[in-house]
């Protein structure tokens, strides 16, 4: 009876923590979970920017430290930061000293409007390129696509860039938690970094690494590059990896499966390239392949892109 008694408290107490956070529907229910030390994810929806989800769907990360506390990737759009605000509150109601932006697509960094309004003082940090996309027709673009996606909720949102720029190997401290800058580019995007929290040996992947989930590669991205990047990122040995979208873990869990993905593409259209087979080619030839990845999030609409975009890398390198 005791024994019971306890499950029936336990599992009260989780069904009333998700009534006190961010509830987004049918999307589920959103808040800060700890998962190394001082360190918290909110994991957020899987699926694509729309009217539901109110555009947010990345993973912000929090670190809590003496006097404050440091923020990864805050979320899409203004109002998604100020719910992401609230979720930071519960945890603590310290002061945002510091936020890193992974890389220029703004599903990950139009949130830094909320911080900046609450905490003027805060500094953020975002790869030089990224300082310089964003504050030119690229954090425009991300604003206007973001207000389209979701049907007009995310209207308000303004750009506010990182201001201080970090590259490879830089080592940056914030109220005594040590945060080493990764950048290995092209990868996901040419302005991406992962930034490694010393002080407990986790590794934000940014969009570098997803689970569940297939993310796209824009005109500025390489996967062989992104190849490259988390097979050094797995090499880092970190206690935890967060990827920008799917579940955290170790790198068995949060990095391999999406390298697994990447280098099996690779070896199937560098095998159709010497058989002189077109990507449309390839892609019909090879999709039983990939049945292990048919249920993540986007699949179906990424897949064929894939194809073409390894493709057009291997052409380019035999020329």
């Amino acid at each position: 009876m005791v024994r019971r008694f306890f499950i029936v408290l336990s599992l009260f107490f989780v069904a009333l923590t998700k009534v006190y956070a961010w509830d987004l529907g049918e999307e589920g229910h959103f808040q800060f979970e700890k998962v190394n030390q001082n360190v918290y994810i909110m994991h957020g929806p899987l699926s694509e920017p729309n009217a539901a989800n109110h555009g947010f769907m990345n993973n912000p990360g929090l670190i809590v430290s003496d006097n404050g506390l440091i923020v990864i990737d805050p979320g899409s759009a203004y109002s998604v930061g100020l719910e992401v605000l609230k979720e930071i509150e519960k945890i603590s109601d310290k002061p945002v000293l510091a936020v890193f932006n992974t890389h220029i697509h703004g599903d990950h960094w139009l949130a830094n409007q909320a911080i900046k309004e609450k905490y003027s003082d805060v500094k953020i940090y975002g790869h030089p390129d990224m300082i310089t996309q964003a504050n030119g027709e690229q954090g425009l673009i991300w604003v206007d696509m973001m207000v389209r996606l979701t049907e007009g909720k995310t209207k308000g949102t303004k750009v506010v860039s990182p201001e201080f720029a970090v590259n490879q190997g830089d080592v940056i401290d914030v109220d005594g938690q040590h945060f080493r800058i990764h950048s290995m580019i092209p990868a996901h995007t040419n302005t991406d970094i992962m930034v490694e929290h010393i002080n407990s040996k986790t590794l934000f992947l940014g969009d570098n690494s997803f689970y569940h989930r297939m993310g796209r590669f824009d005109n500025s991205a390489s996967m062989l590059g992104n190849i490259k990047a988390l097979e050094y990122a797995i090499g880092l040995n970190m206690n935890t990896y967060v990827p920008g979208h799917g579940p955290t873990g170790k790198s068995e869990t949060a990095v391999k499966p999406f390298l697994n993905y990447l280098i099996k593409v690779k070896e199937v259209v560098q095998t159709g390239f010497d058989d002189d087979l077109q990507d449309f080619e390839i892609k019909a030839k090879v999709i039983g392949q990939f049945n292990d990845y048919k249920s993540w999030e986007g699949f179906d609409t990424n897949f064929g892109k894939h194809i073409n975009s390894m493709y057009l890398e291997i052409e380019k390198m035999a020329w």
